[in-house]
């Protein structure tokens, strides 16, 4: 139990997880019960290139006004460039849409993929509540946020109304005590509680993962966790915001705040953004960043709490075609791969391209496979320009792509042909994922991607 004094009375409170007080704060109540259903406003409502669909059913409300459009976020991601006629025209009525709306937070073909482009922004901010009619919306558990796939229909419904009723999830903890051993990644880590628990072992659950090991976690390593908890069921996934993640966002959102004109100075900003020079307002911006997080009671009730220790975890890969189909790298190695594929919104960051061109830096791509690399965004590429790493990766024999979606669903830009082998830093893998039901699609870490590249078969960087 947790206690509160209200007017100097002292009243007890059960104690609450992260998804029951951040779906009370949506709701507008004071305490919410775990299977409780709530009128929930969300503080972002995300769509990418399924806008035009949403817009359809939207318009079957009769409605021709969005009651929100300072909440949505519209990125075109999943099929950029356009592949075809139709996937153009399904743009173009976004764009025409966007405009006649009045939405401002809009970004265009080759920005990124949303759930990369809204971090970046700064759009979510911890403790708010994003649904986002992308499955992979518990992407932004990485901030403090609780973030949450729906389906198209419940988006329109949002436009329509504002706000939309959702069951209050269970709550389980994932424990990572001590730093990841050498050569082990966040993304072994996610595979790892998959294939031991099942893809379906967080059915419609909250996973709060805590421990000295995540805690010593990168930001971009962090982001990796809620988004793959989506191939675990979840509704939604939380990592307690620090001050390393606060600086980041308010960063980033004053600069964003000082481009619009809304920030303390009052007027566009003109020039290149420096943060020395706002060191103020990013400190008044960070403090009330800390200040509207929230963090689940220590006497919290869970389902169900899973510990893991760091230092005996190693480098997974998940074999077809299904995520929870783990296996150690050293039992598949030596498997055929016609293509490697790094990108997606899991690991497809600046960190991820790090770690391959430090496997493939003075080596080639073997002959008979493909290696195909996509930012997850277009500062994750220019960032990856200035630090020579995209030189490195074509004189490797890499093909660069838009940054975006690619390959992950199908629509382009690496779909396999019948009977390939792909070994892939995305989430999925499931029969016909990336476009061919005959294909076979591995799933690894960005590190082993890049060896099993440059190897012609599954390998890790020692192998090479």
């Amino acid at each position: 139990m947790t206690t509160y004094a209200i007017r100097n009375t002292q009243y007890a409170m059960p104690a609450q997880t992260f998804a029951q007080k951040a779906l009370a704060r949506a709701a507008g109540l004071d305490l919410v019960e775990v299977g409780q259903v709530v009128d929930a406003r969300p503080d972002v409502v995300l769509s990418h290139d399924n806008t035009a669909d949403i817009r359809r059913t939207w318009l079957e409300f009769g409605r021709d006004r969005v009651t929100i459009p300072e909440k949505l976020a519209i990125t075109l991601d999943h099929a950029v460039p356009a592949p075809t006629t139709k996937h153009a025209q399904n743009h173009a009525e976004i764009r025409a849409f966007v405009q006649e709306q009045g939405i401002r937070n809009f970004w265009e073909v080759g920005r990124g993929i949303c759930h990369q482009v809204l971090s970046e922004e700064a759009i979510v901010l911890p403790g708010q509540l994003i649904l986002g009619a992308d499955s992979h919306t518990p992407h932004f558990g990485w901030m403090g946020a609780l973030g949450a796939g729906i389906g198209r229909t419940e988006v329109a419904t949002l436009w329509a109304t504002g706000e939309l009723w959702l069951r209050v999830p269970e709550s389980m903890r994932i424990v990572l005590d001590g730093p990841l051993p050498p050569g082990v990644t966040a993304k072994d880590f996610a595979l790892r509680i998959i294939g031991d628990l099942g893809a379906d072992g967080g059915l419609y659950a909250s996973v709060e993962f805590s421990g000295s090991g995540i805690e010593a976690m990168s930001l971009e390593s962090r982001m990796v966790l809620p988004n793959m908890m989506a191939e675990f069921g979840v509704k939604t996934a939380y990592i307690a915001p620090d001050e390393k993640v606060f600086r980041y966002l308010a960063e980033r959102k004053t600069k964003r705040d000082w481009v619009l004109g809304i920030g303390y100075f009052g007027s566009p900003g003109v020039g290149t953004f420096d943060p020395a020079h706002f060191t103020d307002e990013i400190s008044n911006t960070q403090y009330q960043l800390s200040a509207n997080a929230i963090y689940p009671d220590a006497d919290a009730s869970y389902t169900a709490e899973h510990i893991y220790a760091a230092a005996g975890l190693e480098p997974y890969v998940a074999c077809p075609h299904s995520v929870d189909k783990l296996a150690t790298l050293s039992q598949v190695a030596g498997i055929r791969v016609q293509q490697a594929f790094l990108g997606t919104c899991t690991n497809g960051r600046l960190e991820d391209i790090a770690a391959a061109v430090e496997v493939i830096r003075g080596r080639q791509v073997a002959p008979g496979t493909r290696f195909l690399v996509i930012p997850a965004s277009r500062e994750v590429l220019q960032d990856a320009l200035r630090l020579g790493y995209i030189e490195a990766l074509v004189e490797a024999g890499a093909h660069i792509g838009t940054p975006g979606c690619g390959p992950c669903m199908g629509n382009h830009m690496g779909v396999p042909a019948p009977g390939e082998v792909t070994i892939s830093s995305a989430n999925r893998n499931f029969q016909g994922r990336m476009g061919t039901k005959n294909a076979e699609i591995y799933l690894a870490s960005p590190a082993v991607v890049a060896a099993s590249a440059v190897a012609g078969m599954i390998a890790g960087p020692g192998d090479i």
